[in-house]
């Protein structure tokens, strides 16, 4: 393997890719980024066993090409060294059959190399279902509900993301128990087989950071055991979650006793503000008490003290109401919407509140109250 290639190309690759390796992998292996240079262009792949990304560096990209050729080399090591390396050209090339040397005019480096045989067989097959989709519609449905995700590791499943198709809907789901996100959306595609799957959310997260061009689409290949994400010159892969996710249907109302209509930036500040006074142990406990269109937001701290923010709201119906919820979770449910006015839905205190709006009715956010007494 010896070829030169762009100093500052080669960095925005090999930063892609490394987000598949992982500094608690115990298999020294996993620790490498695979260089396989061929004809086509230069393969970089990195895997931690759960995720694998591969990125494709075309020919017509890189400078010269020498020799092609195959290596596992450092992935820390390797990265640092270009993102070091000032902006011009890197030659690299193998020496003494598992070595490479990379050098510029001024800098040369030998790097021992790991046995490429050691290295994971890995092939991306295509499926018959998979999806095209926006890379902005793709990456805002993701954020819209990825927050809700639970971190304990006692209930695996809800450490994930939950992916249905049916027909063209696609549903995301998000729950952690205490609150829940859902998100629905028409797709262009039809699927022929319905699909349920869970993706942890860690692996989903990785890969939305990567989605930097919004101009093209992201292809997706749905399989029983794994997902397959087609980017740009970019594929990632990654592991599903065992298990059957638990049916979320019913856990959001049809009905409603109590419907308010509120500003979201009002109510946002509201609580942010409340919520200085609140503290984690208290569980950052925001009251909510209405007084037909006034509607007070509370907290109090015994070591602290008291703030109250009023506002102005549109009942649309029911009777008024005193609940408490997480002040956390409720500001985290009303960033993921983009509207001028946003919906509470409610059925007395001890029963989930509900949020959507009007623009944007495919997104359901849903938090359990606090009970106070």
């Amino acid at each position: 393997m010896k070829f030169k290639i762009n100093r500052n190309l080669l960095l925005e690759n090999l930063n892609n890719v490394s987000k598949a390796l992982s500094t608690r992998n115990i298999i020294p292996i996993l620790n490498g980024i695979k260089f396989n240079l061929t004809k086509e262009g230069l393969f970089l792949t990195a895997t931690d066993n759960e995720i694998v990304i591969e990125s494709f560096i075309d020919k017509k990209d890189i400078k010269l090409i020498k020799e092609e050729g195959a290596l596992v080399i450092h992935g820390r090591y390797i990265l640092d060294i270009v993102r070091k390396l000032p902006d011009e050209e890197i030659d690299i090339e193998e020496s003494d059959g598992n070595k490479v040397i990379i050098f510029t005019d001024n800098s040369k480096y030998n790097l021992n190399c790991f046995n490429l045989n050691d290295f994971p067989n890995i092939t991306f097959n295509d499926s018959e279902n998979n999806i095209n989709i926006s890379t902005l519609e793709f990456k805002n449905i993701i954020n819209e509900v990825i927050f809700a995700c639970s971190t304990q590791e006692s209930r695996p499943l809800l450490t994930g993301v939950n992916i249905k198709i049916i027909g063209n809907f696609l549903e995301c789901t998000a729950t952690d128990s205490y609150r829940l996100a859902k998100r629905i959306y028409n797709l262009n595609d039809i699927i022929k087989e319905n699909i349920n799957i869970v993706i942890p959310s860690r692996n989903i997260s990785e890969f939305v950071k990567l989605l930097t061009k919004e101009d093209i689409n992201v292809n997706i290949h749905l399989f029983n055991n794994k997902i397959i994400f087609k980017y740009d010159n970019m594929i990632y892969q990654s592991s599903l979650l065992n298990g059957t996710y638990p049916n979320t249907d019913n856990s959001i109302p049809n009905e409603f006793e109590i419907e308010y209509e509120i500003s979201l930036n009002d109510l946002y500040n509201a609580v942010d503000r409340a919520s200085l006074l609140t503290s984690s142990k208290e569980k950052n406990i925001i009251e909510f008490v209405s007084n037909e269109d006034v509607i007070t937001i509370m907290s109090m701290s015994q070591e602290i003290g008291k703030v109250e923010e009023k506002l102005k709201g549109n009942k649309l119906k029911g009777n008024n109401i005193k609940i408490s919820f997480s002040a956390k979770y409720m500001l985290e449910a009303l960033k993921t919407f983009d509207s001028e006015k946003l919906k509470l839905l409610l059925n007395g205190e001890i029963k989930p509140i509900v949020i959507k709006s009007e623009e944007n009715p495919d997104l359901i956010q849903l938090i359990l109250p606090i009970k106070t007494f």
